[in-house]
């Protein structure tokens, strides 16, 4: 048994319904609690690593200080500095300018740093995939395709403070297919990993929906487009689940009109595991209890003749995406 998790930054519980969007309800779904940062709104920077901790970021450490995540390594040097020279304000203008007009991504804290100050996740212990989770970087020297895309948008998705939602694009058009193919690339790696049959765990995230929805609060129907097409994208990972293999999506908090929102979001296959959600504090318990009711013994995986598997379409997604 697998169970697969597909962390969906910002899907939120008010715009999705049964109806339209089957594969994003699942069996059972639920608006859940999550958590306000310092900057007034909650932070992707402190929510992952909650969720797989179960921790308050006031526990974890990995906290933004008026919006600005000073122990992020681009912004680490001189902050102790800014802390003491620099009104908030100014902080915010020079941590928005640096992530723009720098390679560096804001949440590429290595996996190392769990173990190193004492953090459970919920990883410990168990055969596990792992693919871009914020702030759990399990080889800060590889990149997929999302990392590389977010880091080359340029105008086409600038932080700025004056706009509303803190975002603007040149071209949201444009923006709007490459969200949409990042959303691909984790989405075939997440299949790729439940196809191995190796892992009790298969915890993917993208942050497609997100940033669509951060540029889209005057276009409102690009995030509707973009919630339609990523129903899609589940229902390709939903039909390569076995019978026994659960899926769960998970969100740190919604997004509309441009802003995030104080409602996160659950879905799964598994009634039983949103009954268990009621906060973004009680995703990593609810996950553990669902891998500890059954046991799970990693497989080599069967390979079939050409084109008798039902892989062939993995495949070729990956093909396309430059993978294979």
């Amino acid at each position: 048994m697998t169970v697969v998790v597909m962390g969906v930054d910002a899907l939120d519980p008010d715009l999705v319904n049964e109806s339209t969007h089957p594969n994003l309800t699942l069996d059972a779904s639920s608006a859940v609690d999550t958590i306000e940062s310092a900057a007034g709104e909650p932070s992707t920077h402190e929510l992952w690593p909650t969720i797989i901790t179960g921790l308050h970021p006031s526990e974890h450490g990995l906290q933004l200080d008026d919006g600005v995540a000073w122990d992020n390594p681009v912004l680490s040097v001189g902050s102790t500095l800014a802390d003491y020279l620099l009104p908030d304000a100014v902080q915010t203008r020079i941590g928005a300018w640096l992530l723009t007009n720098t390679s560096e991504d804001a949440f590429r804290v290595p996996a190392t740093y769990y173990e190193e100050n004492g953090l459970p996740t919920v990883f410990d212990g168990y055969d596990a995939a792992t693919f871009g989770i914020p702030n759990y970087v399990t080889n800060p020297d590889e990149e997929d395709r999302e990392h590389r895309l977010r880091r080359k948008m340029g105008t086409l998705f600038e932080r700025d403070p004056e706009a509303k939602g803190g975002h603007r694009s040149d071209d949201p058009l444009e923006f709007y297919e490459l969200c949409m193919e990042m959303a691909m690339v984790r989405t075939a790696l997440v299949r790729r990993g439940l196809r191995s049959s190796k892992y009790e765990l298969v915890f993917g995230y993208t942050s497609g929906l997100d940033l669509v929805g951060h540029v889209s609060y005057d276009r409102p129907g690009l995030q509707e487009r973009a919630y339609e097409e990523f129903d899609d994208f589940v229902a390709d990972v939903r039909r390569d689940l076995g019978p026994d293999d659960e899926l769960l999506l998970v969100s740190d908090h919604g997004l509309q009109e441009g802003v995030h929102t104080d409602k996160a979001m659950v879905a799964s296959t598994s009634p039983a595991i949103v009954e268990d959600i009621n906060s973004v504090l009680d995703v990593r318990k609810a996950i553990e209890t669902e891998l500890d009711a059954r046991d799970h013994v990693p497989q080599e995986p069967q390979y079939e003749a050409e084109g008798e598997t039902g892989s062939d379409d993995v495949r070729e997604q990956l093909e396309d995406l430059g993978y294979m």
